[in-house]
């Protein structure tokens, strides 16, 4: 049985909403190490504190905007830290505006957010990743990947591109120990959804998000899961 202590999970965008429950599943579950990535401080912090009331979990926070190529090369992986076994990419931002509407910059932004995130800390950790018997990418991806969302159009051309840099590059360290996975989320509770008029209670609960990660990572070795999707149990929920 593998000894967890000795394996650490890092987690991006762990601040608040999805990202957050990630880590506290973790570590209520788990004895693994916990690395946490996002940009704003107070609120890692917050769910540093969270998840040190649930477990005795090493859990260490970096301050970073994971969509800067430049800052992620500047990090600073802590000290004696268990070298990670598990990366979880849920860095990423939504904006809800007609394509029509959107300027250069935020579509940029959304392509920043989305596609570099992932891309930028996958390639600062998988050299570690690599050095494991065993380890899992999972990037957050989400519905928009796979079919066109009219009211959200940047953003889902965002999420086909991490769908696509997540399938290409399960193709590319398939003849290692690292697999690959692609989470397609449809509407989940987050913080993304503040100041909208949607029904909450329709909505993915995070929890569930975070149990399904947590069992993905939990699988043998001869196995992968190479996508899945999730969808609120009634459907898409109103007006968007």
């Amino acid at each position: 049985m593998t000894d967890q202590k000795t394996h650490s999970v890092v987690i991006t965008g762990a601040s608040r909403g999805i990202g957050r429950r990630i880590a506290m599943a973790f570590a209520r579950e788990t004895d693994f190490a916990l690395l946490l990535i996002a940009r704003t401080k107070s609120d890692l912090k917050d769910t540093q504190t969270l998840c040190r009331k649930m477990g005795d979990n090493d859990v260490e926070i970096i301050k970073c905007d994971a969509s800067n190529p430049k800052a992620v090369k500047k990090m600073k992986f802590p000290d004696n830290f268990p070298q990670p076994q598990f990366l979880i990419n849920n860095a990423g931002s939504f904006l809800l505006k007609p394509l029509a509407k959107t300027s250069h910059e935020e579509l940029v932004e959304q392509i920043q957010s989305n596609l570099y995130s992932a891309v930028n800390i996958t390639n600062y950790f998988l050299d570690k990743l690599k050095e494991k018997s065993h380890a899992l990418i999972i990037n957050i991806c989400s519905v928009g990947a796979i079919e066109g969302l009219k009211d959200s159009g940047a953003y889902s051309a965002s999420k086909h591109a991490l769908l696509g840099y997540t399938r290409s590059l399960r193709q590319e360290l398939m003849n290692t120990e690292v697999g690959v996975t692609a989470v397609n989320l449809g509407q989940t509770q987050s913080t993304s959804w503040e100041g909208s008029l949607i029904d909450r209670d329709l909505l993915i609960d995070p929890d569930d998000v975070a149990k399904i990660i947590l069992n993905l990572t939990q699988l043998s070795t001869r196995t992968i899961v190479e996508e899945i999707l999730v969808k609120p149990q009634h459907g898409r929920v109103p007006p968007i």
